[in-house]
């Protein structure tokens, strides 16, 4: 499982044109979900999401996570991530998890993680949708469960 985490200083997240979630200062987290992905790999992935050291300390250095720092999740389902890019000039996306079951881990990811930390929203999986941010930093990590 894949999570490609941007700390930001605000997202929002439009369906359609119109506003489906917002969050302020916190993570904007894209989620890739591979063929081999299980409910440990959400486990594994959500707590590095919620302690991943990306937030400035007292002293200004990225050494305190999400949960202590108390910002915003916002997670996004993108089955790109898992796309094979290493041939050619077109993805492929044999790596990916089929969308009924990466749906069921996203979703589970999802009520986790609003279990775990207070300010958590989500994308709805499948549908396009329109992303705006402010990255600050900018700071931008790929993660793995």
């Amino acid at each position: 499982m894949i999570g490609l985490i941007q700390r930001v200083n605000w997202s929002r997240l439009t369906i359609d044109g119109e506003l489906h979630a917002e969050i302020s200062a916190g993570l904007l987290t894209f989620v890739g979900i591979e063929k081999e992905d299980v409910s440990s790999d959400v486990d594994k992935l959500l707590h590095k999401l919620l302690h991943y050291r990306v937030f400035a300390d007292d002293e200004g250095k990225m050494n305190v996570g999400l949960k202590d720092a108390g910002g915003d999740l916002l997670l996004v389902s993108q089955f790109t991530l898992a796309a094979s890019t290493n041939k050619g000039l077109r993805p492929g996306f044999s790596l990916a998890k089929p969308p009924d079951q990466a749906e069921q881990l996203f979703d589970e990811l999802v009520t986790k993680a609003s279990q775990k930390h207070g300010s958590v929203l989500s994308g709805v999986f499948g549908v396009d949708m329109q992303i705006a941010l402010e990255n600050d930093g900018p700071v931008t990590f790929m993660l793995r469960s």
